[in-house]
Formats: C-alpha cells, sequence, structure tokens
C-alpha cells in the first residue's frame, strides 16, 4: 500500500490548474498497482485538486480538516461544493482537536498529514518559508528532515495568483 499526502499553494492560477491536474494524473499514475490512499485538507487549489485525481485512480482519500469550524469559517462559497463533495467520497475524516481555524490549526493538520503518509506530493514552486507558519515550504521542510521522499509538482508555465 502507497499513502501519500499533499501540500501546495491554494492560489494557483486558472492557467496553471490543467497543468497541475495532468501532472497529478501522470504521478498517481505511477503509483498504481496496489492500494492508494491519499491524505488531503482539501483545501481550494493543491489540495482538492490532488484528491479529485486521487479518486478517479481508484484511490481512497482521507480528509484531514484543521479544526471544528474550519468549514464555516474557511472555505469560501466557490470551493464549498467541491469541499463537501470530497468530504462525503473520503473513506475517513480526521478532524484536528481545535475549535477554530489557527495557525496551530494548520501545523496540527500537516503534522497528521506527514505522521500518516509514506510519500509527500508537494505542489509548490520551489519558493523558501513566506512566514506565516503552517505554508507548502514548511511542510516540504518538515517531511525532508524526517527522512519522508518529497514529489514536487510544479509543470513547466506554473504560476499562482499575483
Amino acid at each position: 500500500m502507497t499513502t501519500l499526502a499533499v501540500t501546495g499553494h491554494m492560489d494557483l492560477t486558472d492557467d496553471t490548474v490543467p497543468l497541475v491536474k495532468e501532472a497529478l494524473r501522470k504521478l498517481l499514475a505511477d503509483h498504481q498497482g496496489g492500494e492508494l490512499v491519499g491524505l488531503s485538507c482539501i483545501a481550494k487549489g493543491s489540495d482538492s485538486l490532488f484528491a479529485e485525481a486521487l479518486l478517479d485512480a481508484g484511490g481512497r482519500l482521507i480528509a484531514v480538516i484543521p479544526s471544528e469550524d474550519y468549514r464555516q469559517r474557511k472555505v469560501k462559497p466557490d470551493h464549498a461544493p467541491t469541499f463537501d463533495r470530497l468530504v462525503e467520497a473520503a473513506v475517513e475524516v480526521l478532524v484536528m482537536p481545535h475549535e477554530t481555524a489557527s495557525r496551530s490549526a494548520y501545523e496540527s493538520a500537516n503534522k497528521a498529514l506527514l505522521e500518516r503518509a509514506d510519500r509527500l506530493v508537494a505542489v509548490w514552486n520551489g519558493q523558501p518559508p513566506g512566514g506565516k507558519g503552517g505554508g507548502t515550504a514548511e511542510v516540504v521542510m518538515a517531511a525532508r528532515e524526517a527522512g519522508m521522499p518529497v514529489e514536487v509538482v510544479w509543470p513547466d508555465g506554473a504560476a499562482r495568483k499575483g
């Protein structure tokens, strides 16, 4: 069994989304042949793209939700239908023991991802941490420090908004 966790940017440009989808599809195809499990916080952007590609590849999704109020406070209306559909499709939903979405809630969720996975998939532009805590670069650094293999997905032409 292969267990993959995902971390990645939320603010992908519209032109980047199909590039990342295709790269994730190819990456997950390489991991088929046994049971495939994926962990995702199913945030907008990379997390949800990974979760959808995982389900399309026949994998089992474990949703890791940072806090009890995450859906109400942090999921924007344009992402809510996708978020709800992915929660429904998950074989397990792990809600971190935090009432409110916060830096510590995100750090707990990221720690849970790394504790349960064999490998990390990072939809990441390779830039260093921005200092907010719980971001993509911090998760990549933590995985590498723990000796976990990291597969970076950042196709040619990929970009972030802003």
